[in-house]
C-alpha cells in the first residue's frame, strides 16, 4: 500500500469512503459484505476510513463503526463530518456530536469535516450565534477530535473566503478532484489554492461517482493499449497519484470487486508517464459537450443585469455534462437576480464575445436545465426528514 505522511500521522493514500456502501436487496446496508470489505482493506495496508452524518440515512457511521470495532484501534483512522450544509434547529453542534461518537462506538475521531463549506452553508460556519467552528476547535483541544478539516463544493473565491476565515484552524481541505473536473469545475484552481495556503488535500469523487470507471468503446480501447491489465478506474487514480498535494484519494466502493481492483492500483505499479496524462486529458475534454469560454469577462461589462456570465457558462458546461448536486447547490446560494433566468436576452453579451458563443440562448436552456433538477433545499429538507422518521423509529 502506498502512504503519505499529513497532519503528523502514516495515511494510506488509498481511503475508503463509506457513502455508496453495499446494499441488500431491501436497501440496508450490507453488514457481511462491509465487513468483507473492511478485513480485505485493513489486510492490505487501508487504514483511513471516511463516514458523515447523513450517509445512508444515518446509518452508515453505525455500520462502519461497527465493522472496525472488531480490530484494534491503532490499525485505522476514522474520519467523520458535521453537516452544517444542512442546519436547523434540530442540528446542535454538542447534540449531533455526541451522538455521532456513540454511533461509531469511539471516543474520539481521528479526522472530523465541517461538511460542505459553500455558498449557501458559508454563512452558517461562520456565524456566531450557533458557535460551530468555536465548539470544535475546543474538541479538538480536548482530544476528542485529534485533525479538523473541511469539506467543500464550493467555487474557487468562495473557498479562498472560508481560507482566510478559518484556515488558522483547519488542517486540510477535501474537494471534489478527477481528470474531468481539473478543467470542468475548476479543480486545478482549488488544488492550486489549497496547496498555495499550505493545506493538505484530500479528494473525494475520484471516479465522478463512477462515470469515470467506464468510457466509451473507442477512448477504453486507447487506454487499454497502453495497460491491458488495468482497469479503466485506475487511470483516474494514477492521474491523481501524480499530484503530490494530493494525500489521501477516497474511493466510495460498493463492492467486494472494487476494494480488490483499486488496493491493487495504489499497492505498486508504473506511475502515469506525462504521455498517458496528456491522453487521458484529452479523452476528458472530448467528453465535455462544452461552450468554449475563455473567462474573458468581456461579456460582463455591458451586461444590464450584472450578470456573472462567465460562471454560469461554467455552470451549464458542469450540468451539460450531467446533474450537478455541485451547481445545484450553488444555485441555491445565488439571489433571483444574479440567476441565469433573470437574462432579458438583449445580446450585447454575444456582440462582444470572441468566441462567438451564443450567450443568450445558453442562459435558456441553463434556466430549463436548472428547473428540472431538485434544488439543494429539497434533498435537504429530504435528508432532515429521513432523520426525523430513523429518531421516532427508535
Amino acid at each position: 500500500m502506498m502512504y503519505n505522511d499529513a497532519c503528523g500521522e502514516n495515511l494510506s493514500r488509498l481511503g475508503f469512503g463509506c457513502m455508496r456502501l453495499p446494499l441488500t436487496a431491501d436497501n440496508a446496508i450490507d453488514q457481511v459484505e462491509l465487513d468483507k470489505m473492511v478485513d480485505y482493506a485493513i489486510a492490505h495496508g487501508v487504514n483511513y476510513f471516511d463516514t458523515a452524518f447523513p450517509y445512508h440515512g444515518g446509518q452508515s457511521e453505525t455500520a462502519i463503526g461497527k465493522s472496525l470495532k472488531r480490530y484494534p484501534r491503532s490499525q485505522w483512522y476514522l474520519a467523520s463530518k458535521y453537516p452544517g450544509h444542512q442546519i436547523s434547529a434540530s442540528y446542535n453542534p454538542a447534540e449531533i456530536f455526541e451522538e455521532q461518537l456513540k454511533k461509531c462506538g469511539v471516543d474520539y475521531f481521528d479526522f472530523y469535516l465541517l461538511h460542505n463549506v459553500y455558498e449557501n452553508s458559508m454563512g452558517v460556519y461562520t456565524d456566531p450565534k450557533w458557535g460551530i467552528l468555536d465548539y470544535f476547535v475546543e474538541q479538538k483541544r480536548l482530544g476528542r477530535i485529534r485533525h479538523l478539516g473541511f469539506s467543500s463544493h464550493a467555487r474557487t473565491e468562495t473557498l479562498e473566503k472560508f481560507l482566510d476565515y478559518a484556515g488558522n484552524t483547519m488542517e486540510f481541505c477535501q474537494i471534489q478532484l478527477n481528470y474531468l473536473d481539473w478543467t470542468l469545475q475548476d479543480a486545478k484552481g482549488k488544488y492550486e489554492l489549497l496547496t498555495a495556503r499550505n493545506m493538505p488535500v484530500w479528494v473525494m469523487e475520484p471516479l465522478r461517482g463512477g462515470k469515470l470507471a467506464s468510457l466509451n468503446e473507442a477512448d477504453e480501447a486507447k487506454l487499454k493499449a497502453l495497460r491491458q491489465d488495468e482497469s479503466i478506474a485506475s487511470w483516474s487514480f494514477r492521474w491523481l497519484q501524480k499530484l503530490p498535494n494530493v494525500k489521501i484519494v477516497l474511493s466510495g466502493m460498493s463492492a467486494f470487486d472494487q476494494m480488490v481492483d483499486n488496493v491493487a492500483t495504489f499497492s505498486g505499479g508504473t506511475a502515469q508517464s506525462r504521455d498517458e496524462s496528456v491522453l487521458l486529458e484529452s479523452i476528458a475534454e472530448s467528453m465535455k459537450d462544452a461552450l468554449p469560454c475563455t473567462r474573458c469577462r468581456y461579456c460582463c461589462d455591458g451586461c444590464p443585469m450584472k450578470l456573472d456570465i462567465p460562471m454560469l457558462i461554467h455552470a451549464y458546461n458542469a450540468v451539460k455534462f450531467a446533474k450537478s448536486m455541485t451547481v445545484s447547490m450553488q444555485f441555491d446560494a445565488l439571489p433571483e437576480d444574479k440567476r441565469p433566468s433573470a437574462c432579458i436576452a438583449c445580446g450585447s453579451c454575444a456582440a462582444v464575445c470572441p468566441q462567438n458563443i451564443d450567450i443568450p440562448g445558453a442562459l435558456a436552456e441553463l434556466t430549463e436545465m436548472i428547473a428540472n433538477m431538485p434544488s439543494w433545499a429539497e434533498i435537504c429538507r429530504q435528508r432532515e426528514e429521513a432523520e426525523r422518521k430513523r429518531k421516532e423509529g427508535k
